[in-house]
């Protein structure tokens, strides 16, 4: 069956509202957000935001046909979303949800200070399997969902709906990718259950690509929250041991997916899959050499940033880089370097979707020898690659 469409992108889609913060040396939130304080801005940027936008237009922007599905309000919101999407690829799966409002996100992301978002759900949350058209996927070799923890059909009734939309993604005979997001604990996504819904989902999924934080929280909630107040609420990336990633990796190959990440912001981007009988599993698009990619535990660093702009969308950019190397057939090492490419095109401007250039340009930028930040493995198991300039885990082919 040919398939004409790379890859169809679905799940969570909104406008993101980015203004500008100057560099100011303030380090803590408080001192720049107050009652009664008048805040100097920049400019503002606005784009569309979410894993549709996000990783669907910059696919498209590495040379990928790209197929957008959604749902969107009949409002300005709505109407300047779908805009933004005709310009990167085709929009039939956008659906327009009447009498609603369109889903936005206010980017707060002054340098120093860890982002916060400000996010109306809005037609997100009614987003579900009949927003799907089977023929459309059919034609694409992969489908890619984000986002399901900000979309409450989706985590409701322990994720039924969630498994209804990638059990039609997987009897059109789409390879199947998923992206998740961090809840808020207090939330009712928050309270769900997470163990729950991947046990019923990662049986469908292909590639999964959530990152440290959202793993550890799904898995093991309790531990993650415990650890977050024991280190006064920072991000756990740089308190989470290799063999941790390891083992939570595994878990998450074990309840079902074929291949795993656990991205990981400037610590990089680490990545473990299952064996070749596994990966021979993958329907419409699989590895060109499953030998490469199966049996897999790699961790590439970051690239250090010279001129920051945003993270926003940072992760979602890794992910079109990693699945765009994964259609084109790369290899897993260049596949991975591909990704923190985008990665780092991506927090040198303020939106989500602007950094990524052509292939052809993020390929040159790819082979430039960048200057790397430490990942502090510290684990005499894992062993340097200086020919991928990536670090292997134990059992890994590199590591020898």
């Amino acid at each position: 069956m040919t398939r004409n469409c790379d890859v169809m992108v679905a799940g969570h889609l909104c406008l993101d509202l980015i203004p500008q913060f100057h560099q100011t040396g303030i380090t803590r939130i408080e001192e720049l957000l107050r009652p009664g304080k008048l805040v100097n801005m920049g400019n503002i940027k606005i784009s569309t935001g979410g894993p549709v936008s996000n990783t669907g237009i910059n696919m498209k922007n590495l040379g990928n046909q790209v197929s957008f599905c959604a749902r969107v309000g009949d409002d300005q919101l709505g109407q300047l979303t779908v805009d933004f999407l005709k310009k990167a690829g085709t929009v039939d799966g956008v659906h327009l949800a009447h009498g609603v409002s369109s889903s936005y996100t206010v980017a707060l992301a002054p340098p120093g200070i860890d982002r916060i978002f400000l996010h109306n759900p809005a037609t997100n949350d009614t987003f579900g399997p009949d927003d799907l058209n089977p023929d459309a996927i059919k034609n694409c070799r992969l489908f890619h969902f984000g986002y399901p923890p900000l979309m409450q059909r989706m985590y409701a009734d322990n994720g039924s709906q969630l498994e209804k939309v990638f059990l039609i993604a997987k009897n059109a005979g789409a390879t199947i990718s998923c992206d998740m997001a961090l809840p808020d604990p207090a939330s009712p996504a928050g309270k769900a259950p997470w163990r729950k819904i991947l046990q019923r989902i990662l049986p469908y999924i292909d590639i999964f690509t959530p990152s440290l934080e959202e793993t550890f929280y799904m898995l093991h909630p309790d531990e993650f929250l415990r650890l977050k107040e024991q280190h006064g609420g920072a991000e756990l990336i740089d308190y989470v041991s290799p063999q941790q990633y390891a083992d939570l990796a595994d878990e998450l190959l074990q309840l079902g997916a074929k291949a795993a990440t656990l991205k990981s912001a400037h610590r990089g981007f680490y990545i473990k899959t299952a064996n070749q009988a596994t990966l021979q599993t993958m329907p419409a698009a699989k590895p060109a050499n499953i030998d490469n990619w199966a049996n897999r535990q790699l961790w590439i660093p970051a690239f250090a940033v010279e001129h920051f702009g945003s993270q926003t969308g940072s992760g979602d950019s890794s992910i079109a880089g990693l699945l765009t190397g994964f259609l084109k057939g790369m290899t897993i090492e260049k596949s991975l370097r591909l990704a923190v490419t985008c990665g780092l095109q991506n927090v040198q401007v303020l939106d989500a979707v602007s950094g990524i250039t052509s292939y052809d340009q993020t390929a040159n930028l790819m082979n430039q020898d960048l200057p790397l930040i430490d990942p502090n493995i510290n684990d005499d198991n894992w062993q340097w690659s200086q020919q991928h300039q990536l670090w292997a885990g134990p059992g890994d082919p590199l590591n020898s």
